[in-house]
């Protein structure tokens, strides 16, 4: 349990830290960084804070058999930037551990505070036979 709230705590702290910067142009430096386990943390605070100012419905993260990992926003049907394999593995791994699912599915609300305001999002993970989804589903504006 402690590790799990050192993760949202991380997380918490990131978004408050990137929270008056371009998310999508810091996230494209994400998979460059040295530290995979931290960059995760990072990117999932940057995916949160671009999906809050981009008006984004929901933010799904997959990855696949052989690796690869896949990022789509459902506001418009564009992929975003993909972390790389390495680090969206880790931010698949992350977003499990914070949410405490431990088998083939599971989701649970995730409540941030972003400067001086809060948002929950709804935290959802599914493994497909060889694949996994975690969904960031944002609250309607």
């Amino acid at each position: 349990m402690k590790d799990k709230r050192n993760l949202h705590q991380k997380v918490q702290e990131l978004c408050d830290c990137f929270a008056t910067t371009d998310p999508l142009m810091e996230m494209a430096k994400v998979p460059h960084e040295a530290d995979a386990e931290e960059a995760a943390l990072k990117w999932v605070a940057l995916a949160v804070l671009h999906g809050v100012t981009a008006g984004a419905e929901k933010i799904r993260i997959s990855r696949r058999s052989d690796g690869t990992v896949d990022v789509r926003a459902k506001y418009r049907e564009a992929p975003l930037r993909s972390p790389g394999s390495e680090i969206g593995s880790k931010i698949i791994d992350a977003l499990k551990h914070v949410i405490g699912v431990e088998g083939d599915e599971g989701k649970s609300p995730l409540a941030l505070g972003i400067r001086d305001s809060s948002l929950e999002l709804k935290v959802k993970y599914e493994k497909d036979g060889a694949e996994e989804h975690v969904t960031l589903k944002f609250p309607e504006s």
